[in-house]
């Protein structure tokens, strides 16, 4: 490979450079760290990142001169993709015998019984610490969304994590230490002139080097957060074929608003710096965000990821086709921009010809007049696969709806529209009438299917439900207004 790649893993592990060559591109970061570095109080669970006992935390570089930490869940996060970056593990907390705080509040709360998944819980407590000084409850059980204990009970846990920033900072994990000089050009060092490249696994450097990778090779698999494609290893046992790693293209890393206030997302832009912008921009979104997958899922997923995978059941794209999304698509050096309805044609059936791939998603800002919501029924609150996932963007000009956009997840085989009952709704009043008319639409528009997770009548009805329920609250919230309105005159 000489000057033009390098075949050679490299991150940071304690304070020092590790280096790691001549393993499968599809080796997961916990697999190398039970098996090749024997640290084995990362623990697989379930291998399909739902449990969390093997959550680590990874550092890089944020563009600020500043190191982030994020919880990631090692059992699916191929080792390759944590190149140049810094691995923590609960090894790495302990300075000497003196525990680290979160580790010291898990004992002193009586956090852990069994004891198998608490290196999971002390990980991401460990990512909310070196993001917060402090973190109030409502922080710490979202921080911990994506681990599960069957044996001591959530409360102390909870509790510890509550408690971990009254400790005294021991200077190893200080935020100073973390963000020192020596630590961030420690990681700097690790930047690459070249790809890195080996068998099996390629992760080019600029935008032009991806498209020329794969229109060369159009057989290769894009990775991106490999949340989904993580799973084909551990769980179908499926042999791939080459990785194309997109994770490392500066162009696709960032999240742009444009001057009429869309967001244009790069496909490696984790599926939580994603959602932050989404929510900066719609704030009714909030709710389906926190719910999306889990923190660790989040943190290594990506939302180009979520699209391009094409799942019925994505619970991103109901909301990203409400909003009237577009994609782009790149095959070499041509480019073409698709609506993100367009691009799902049947069941994980997209518009994509051979060698092409999405660079990027536009998120179009909504105007003042239109009213936007979307919820989920799923069997958890939390990390869940939806049933029934539905979005609504309802422009209402006085007293009647100008516009509508309806979609659903879990109705099809495809993200769809409900485009009968947004014709039942547009140039109606918008009060009961309207809705009850579009809710009975709705069976025109789908026919779902029972499976595990819902039958063909529960999907109906909850669609239809959820209809209902975006009129009640708007409906509610319009007379809050008025009062409010009526009182200050």
């Amino acid at each position: 490979m000489g000057e033009t790649a390098a075949s050679t893993i490299r991150f940071v592990l304690d304070g020092e450079i590790v280096e790691v060559a001549d393993v499968a591109p599809t080796t997961t970061v916990l697999e190398w760290l039970r098996e090749h570095r024997h640290r084995t109080g990362t623990k697989e669970g379930c291998a399909e990142g739902d449990c969390g006992a093997c959550t680590v935390v990874l550092g890089e570089l944020d563009g600020a001169d500043r190191v982030r930490y994020r919880a990631v869940n090692s059992c699916i996060r191929f080792l390759p993709t944590i190149d140049g970056k810094e691995l923590v593990t609960v090894e790495s907390l302990a300075d000497g015998d003196r525990l680290h705080p979160v580790q010291q509040a898990m004992v002193d709360q009586h956090a852990s019984q069994c004891g198998f998944c608490t290196p999971g819980f002390v990980m991401s407590l460990f990512a909310l610490y070196q993001q917060k000084q402090t973190a109030n409850r409502e922080e710490v059980v979202e921080a911990l969304a994506g681990n599960l204990c069957r044996c001591t009970g959530y409360r102390p846990i909870i509790d510890a994590g509550c408690a971990m920033n009254g400790y005294a900072i021991p200077q190893r994990w200080s935020r100073d230490a973390a963000q020192s000089r020596e630590h961030v050009e420690l990681l700097r060092s690790l930047e690459r002139p070249v790809p890195l490249a080996s068998p099996g696994f390629h992760a080019p450097r600029t935008l032009a080097e991806l498209a020329a990778l794969y229109e060369a090779d159009p057989d290769a698999l894009m990775l991106a957060g490999g949340t989904d494609i993580g799973l084909w290893v551990t769980k179908h046992l499926r042999e791939l074929p080459t990785l194309v790693y997109l994770g490392d293209v500066r162009e696709l890393q960032s999240v742009e608003t444009r001057t009429d206030g869309s967001l244009r997302i790069g496909a490696a832009v984790s599926l939580t710096d994603a959602w932050n912008a989404i929510v900066a921009n719609v704030p009714a979104l909030a709710e389906l965000a926190q719910r999306f997958a889990s923190p660790p899922v989040r943190n290594s997923g990506t939302l180009v990821g979520n699209i391009a995978n094409g799942s019925p059941i994505g619970d991103a794209m109901p909301a990203l086709i409400a909003l009237g999304a577009t994609i782009e698509l790149r095959r070499g050096a041509a480019t073409r921009t698709l609506t993100l309805e367009d691009f799902y044609l049947d069941y994980m059936k997209k518009d994509l010809a051979r060698g092409e791939f999405v660079v990027a998603v536009n998120v179009p800002a909504p105007n003042a007049a239109t009213r936007v919501a979307s919820y989920k029924l799923s069997k958890r609150i939390d990390q869940d696969i939806s049933a029934v996932c539905a979005a609504f963007a309802i422009e209402v000009a006085g007293e009647r709806i100008a516009a509508a956009r309806i979609a659903y997840g879990g109705m099809a085989a495809i993200p769809a529209r409900a485009k009968r009952a947004e014709a039942a709704l547009v140039g109606k009043p918008f009060g009961e009438a309207a809705f009850a008319a579009a809710a009975a639409a709705l069976a025109e528009d789908f026919k779902p299917l029972s499976d595990m997770r819902a039958s063909a009548a529960y999907r109906l009805q909850g669609a239809q439900n959820l209809l209902r329920r975006f009129h009640l609250e708007h409906a509610t919230q319009q007379a809050l207004r008025t009062d409010a309105a009526e009182v200050s005159a």
